[in-house]
């Protein structure tokens, strides 16, 4: 398998001092951000990058010599927001990511299918988790529809430039399952549009990330390792915890588009993301990375670090040698 590590993390730093680090861990690749709920902040001249040969040579010549690759470009967001502040910008992040792909000579995007809201009028987003009335049942068809036709234009747009953009299977969108992704690309009829399996949001919805896998086989097009470890607050809350404390203005916190910012995680949390190892062992991601291989032996897998314990290093060498550990075990068993 290729390994890399997603970029967020790494955005306190310049884009050669990230690749660096990536090095220094033994990775070969680096997910660039590319907008949505985070800036492409490695990428300052992503417009000039579009239209200059000289600006993308430039870019791409940051990578030479060092062993470490772009591994696919990232703009998670919510494009079917219906605050068109956020919906039309993260959309037009989409957009570009696809063009900048192609103009650096890659081919997998990775975003969230997004969420609309329940109705026309709708001002919020609206995730119905447990339909067993009819009328949720309209709404998601409403949010299918809604879904279905953005995806489609987002479809022709990655064939026409060769690229493959992999859908996160986060809870809070559209898809966050393989049985509304099936839905979802059935309405469509998309070719170009597959999954972003990143383990994490399969473990806290009590999912076998390895089974998933199998059960998508060539849809999945992209992977994520990061991982969750399931609290004894679970017994009490269950894993839908939702005691988020919204933080205030004068508080640090991180802006997701318009008006919207990211919550205070719950104090005595049902779960939380853990560096790798920290919820499941080498041997599951051994296994992880196995069903990964049966679909695509040379399929990107990158760690994303969340892990509010440890330092952004710390966490990162933590993952890789997890991860590293669990590929040399996978070639060996081959």
């Amino acid at each position: 398998m290729r390994l890399g590590a997603y970029n967020a993390i790494l955005h306190d730093r310049s884009l050669p001092e990230a690749i660096q680090v990536v090095s220094e861990l033994g990775l070969t690749g680096i997910e660039l951000n590319s907008g949505g709920f985070l800036p492409a902040t490695h990428i300052p001249n992503f417009d000039e990058i579009l239209e200059s040969d000289e600006a993308r040579d430039a870019f791409l010549a940051q990578f030479e010599g060092t062993g470490v690759s772009i591994a696919g470009l990232n703009c998670n967001g919510n494009p079917l927001h219906p605050d068109r502040a956020i919906g039309e910008q993260h959309a037009e992040d989409i957009r570009r990511s696809i063009r900048l792909a192609a103009r650096l000579g890659q081919d997998r995007v990775v975003t969230m299918s997004g969420l609309p809201g329940g109705e026309p009028s709708a001002t919020t987003v609206n995730w119905v988790i447990n339909a067993w009335n009819s009328a949720a049942l309209d709404v998601i068809d409403y949010q299918l529809d809604v879904a279905s036709e953005f995806w489609t234009e987002i479809d022709e747009l990655a064939r026409e430039h060769g690229v493959k953009v992999a859908l996160e299977l986060h809870p809070q969108n559209v898809v966050f399952n393989p049985a509304n992704f099936r839905e979802l690309i059935k309405r469509a009829g998309t070719t170009n549009i597959g999954v972003e399996l990143d383990a994490s949001h399969l473990f806290w919805q009590q999912m076998d990330p390895v089974a998933v896998v199998r059960d998508l086989g060539e849809w999945v097009f992209h992977a994520a390792a990061k991982d969750v470890r399931v609290n004894p607050a679970a017994a009490i809350y269950g894993v839908l915890d939702n005691q988020f404390r919204k933080l205030s203005a004068d508080e640090p916190r991180t802006n997701l588009g318009g008006d919207e910012w990211a919550n205070e995680w719950p104090k005595n949390s049902a779960w939380d993301f853990v560096a790798l190892g920290r919820g499941h062992d080498t041997a599951f991601w051994t296994e992880f990375l196995r069903a990964l291989h049966e679909v695509d032996p040379e399929m990107w897998v990158n760690i994303e670090h969340e892990d509010t314990s440890l330092g952004r290093i710390e966490g990162l060498e933590v993952a890789a040698k997890v991860l590293t550990d669990a590929d040399a075990a996978l070639e060996a068993s081959l």
